[in-house]
């Protein structure tokens, strides 16, 4: 690449590429399609896996072009539609079947003057009782929630008066009580950063009038969190490569947690495959589907794997969405989905 004239057109190819891509993701072209790309497999481990996806379960990917997406939400008004972030744009994009992608909210994580770190954005998202979108915000490093009426509310900022690291992923409990994960991903210099005030990544619990409660700090990079059907156990992913595990915490009368357990273990699996344990949601039966090195893991609540879908890509998170039987799958640059036989918790 020392030659000018090879560099020149390097840089121009680059140039067109972008050019390309940028339709994909800021604008929503007409997608009257259902012959989507595919890509991976499905890893079968337990014959109990079929009864979850068809023997025909393909990974159909509907949208791309994103530096790395995260936190779907299914949005059930209007014909329904998926948001989800891309951290490192600022940005939540909304996909709709037979339209496409479109540019939502930007900024959506760090409302700041200049640049951020190169995870700035929004990360996990979800949707509160009244429809209400809560957003985990890296940048500002806070829980927000957009109201109906405009404009948006800080619902927790810090923690005994020292600013959260960044939020990354939360659920809510149908008490309406919120409870969220603040590793270091979003801060520019992660665990170094000299803005950092809280000296552990926390799992917190947020009540409807604003008290944070600590939960526990035990996990290094506490990550995706989902209750079971019957909120009796909280799942916490660590994203830790040396600890790569899913913890199970009994949720006690008071919303707090008790000793936890390990679900399962995928350390054994870091390196080999692209990804960490991240973003999870769980089934109408319990069954856990929660990303990780390689794929999206399904486990039983007994922790027992009973199949993987293998994306081939660092996959991040997944929601339920449609009639609440097709999983999302945020993976990287793409946006995947899969038709199983099961519904989401809730659903």
């Amino acid at each position: 690449m020392d030659h000018p004239h090879a560099a020149f057109r390097f840089f121009r190819v680059v140039a067109i590429l972008g050019l390309l891509m940028l339709p994909l993701v800021h604008t929503a072209p007409s997608q009257n399609t259902r012959n989507f790309p595919v890509l991976g497999k499905i890893i079968r481990n337990a014959a109990e896996l079929d009864a979850l996806l068809p023997a025909d379960a393909r990974i159909e990917v509907v949208a791309s072009g994103f530096e790395w997406s995260e936190g779907p939400v299914w949005v059930k008004e209007d014909g329904g539609y998926l948001l989800f972030s891309d951290i490192p744009r600022n940005s939540i994009y909304r996909w709709r079947e037979g339209e496409g992608i479109s540019l939502w909210m930007k900024p959506s994580g760090y409302t700041g003057v200049g640049e951020y770190g190169d995870e700035p954005g929004s990360n996990g998202l979800t949707l509160d009782k009244q429809g209400r979108l809560t957003l985990c915000e890296h940048g500002d490093r806070r829980i927000a929630r957009l109201e109906k009426d405009g404009g948006k509310r800080t619902l927790a900022d810090n923690y005994q008066g020292k600013r959260l690291n960044s939020p990354n992923d939360l659920v809510y409990k149908s008490d309406g009580v919120l409870y969220f994960t603040d590793p270091i991903y979003g801060l520019p210099r992660k665990e170094n950063d000299p803005g950092r005030e809280l000296d552990f990544c926390g799992v917190y619990r947020l009540t409807p009038d604003g008290a944070v409660t600590l939960l526990t700090k035990e996990l290094t990079r506490p990550n995706g969190i989902a209750f079971s059907p019957d909120e009796k156990t909280l799942y916490v992913a660590n994203s830790d490569p040396k600890r790569a595990i899913w913890m199970k915490y009994p949720v006690q009368a008071d919303g707090t947690i008790g000793g936890g357990s390990i679900l399962y273990d995928a350390t054994a699996q870091v390196g080999k495959s692209p990804g960490l344990p991240d973003g999870l949601k769980v089934d109408r039966e319990g069954n856990i589907w929660a990303t990780g090195p390689g794929g999206v893991y399904i486990i039983s609540p007994s922790g027992k794997l009973l199949g993987r879908i293998d994306t081939g890509e660092a996959t991040s998170n997944v929601a339920w969405g449609g009639d609440g039987s097709v999983l999302y799958i945020t993976a990287d640059m793409y946006i995947c989905r899969v038709q199983t036989r099961t519904k989401g918790a809730g659903w």
